[in-house]
């Protein structure tokens, strides 16, 4: 990747973070792909369960259409929150998984409202069918959005591996976006929403220093010198009006998301790999 053209774009993190200058509160919402319909394969992740998280082309456009018309100010990005004037109730927007569409298809809606994202990557896939190129992660970095880790591999089961391969996995995704990006990557999302304070320990140790999970939860958490957000996810059978309405911090369906989430971490707790693998069923069935 040629850096002699990139131009700052204000979010370079330093190695001593002021928690109390920090956000305390975010309304965060995870979007994954946008598709045209019919092409759920064409952007990250293949088959049904991933497809549970792509949105069609018209649906993004009428999420961010209701947003719009609900939110003064404009949403910020995550480094936004580091700063002593950081705002009070920032919303922000999360792409997981690092799929072309955030190149293509998400990038360009977004700034049409002024807008700009977070898009998450799985570095092993960089490059990969259905998978942004380094060149266009430099590019999205360099009109203004802001890029985070997503793991090396995406393990399904993040929280399971061992401190060694934590490590592994974030270093190895921390150092290649680092390299593409020409300055340090500070931010990272857990994926799969298997968090622990093992995963946020692992990545703080490589540098991360603001962690993004899948917990709906407004208010930040510290873990190991990271600050810790959650946020709430967005599926392909979300309403435009409950995405504004989880954006502008209404109660009903952030408690909605706080109570299905919570059941099912129990019944993830419990079941392991075992509830990995009836999802994938049931989904494919469903498909």
């Amino acid at each position: 990747v040629d850096h002699s053209q990139r131009k700052r774009c204000g979010y370079t993190v330093s190695s001593t973070l002021n928690i109390k200058d920090a956000t305390t509160t975010t309304f965060s919402l995870i979007y994954h792909d946008v598709i045209e319909p019919g092409a759920e394969d064409r952007s990250g992740f293949p088959g049904a369960d991933a497809a549970v998280y792509k949105l069609t082309v018209k649906d993004f456009e009428a999420h961010l259409a209701e947003i719009s018309n609900r939110i003064v100010p404009r949403p910020h990005t995550a480094a936004d929150l580091l700063r002593a004037s950081a705002p009070k109730s920032p919303v922000l927007f999360h792409f997981d998984d690092g799929g072309v569409s955030g190149y293509e298809l998400i990038a360009d809606r977004l700034e049409h409202w002024g807008w700009r994202g977070h898009f998450h990557i799985t570095t092993d896939y960089i490059g990969h069918d259905g998978f942004m190129t380094a060149e266009q992660i430099l590019n999205l970095h360099q009109r203004g959005h802001l890029i985070g880790s997503h793991s090396a591999s995406h393990p399904e089961r993040i929280s399971t591996l061992s401190q060694h391969e934590l490590e592994r996995e974030w270093r190895q995704s921390i150092d290649r976006l680092s390299e593409v990006l020409g300055e340090p990557c500070r931010f990272a999302a857990i994926p799969g929403g298997f968090n622990s304070s093992r995963v946020v320990k692992a990545a703080a140790k490589v540098g991360v220093k603001l962690v993004f999970d899948s917990e709906p939860w407004a208010r930040r958490r510290i873990n190991q010198d990271c600050l810790v957000y959650g946020r709430y996810n967005i599926q392909r059978n979300t309403p435009a009006h409950v995405a504004a309405d989880l954006a502008t911090g209404k109660a009903a369906p952030r408690f909605r998301q706080w109570a299905f989430w919570n059941t099912k971490k129990v019944v993830k707790r419990v079941g392991g790999k075992y509830w990995l693998k009836a999802r994938k069923s049931i989904l494919s069935w469903r498909k």
